[in-house]
């Protein structure tokens, strides 16, 4: 595995929520809404952790022209995070 997924890694379970939307998002691309809903938090912790995901390249928005109901997935290093993360739980 590349030694920057460590990296990557550490930044994810550094936050709750960033892990969390990881693993929400390892079944299925969903909407801020959604993971709100099941993580049971408010969507304004869900948006920052998105953002700082995409910014890592960990997660991608797939809508990104809408401004309302955005539907993001993992990328293929989210997807190996998303494995590492089943692994340990």
């Amino acid at each position: 595995m590349p030694r920057n997924i460590w990296q990557d890694y550490g930044q994810v379970i550094a936050s709750k929520y960033r892990r969390g939307v990881v693993l929400a998002l390892r079944n299925r691309p969903m909407t801020p809404t959604e993971i709100s809903r099941e993580m049971g938090v408010g969507t304004a912790c869900i948006s920052r952790s998105l953002r700082e995901l995409a910014e890592k390249q960990i997660v991608i928005c797939l809508t990104p022209k809408r401004k309302k109901g955005r539907v993001y997935s993992l990328t293929k290093k989210g997807v190996e995070i998303a494995k590492i993360l089943g692994e340990r739980s």
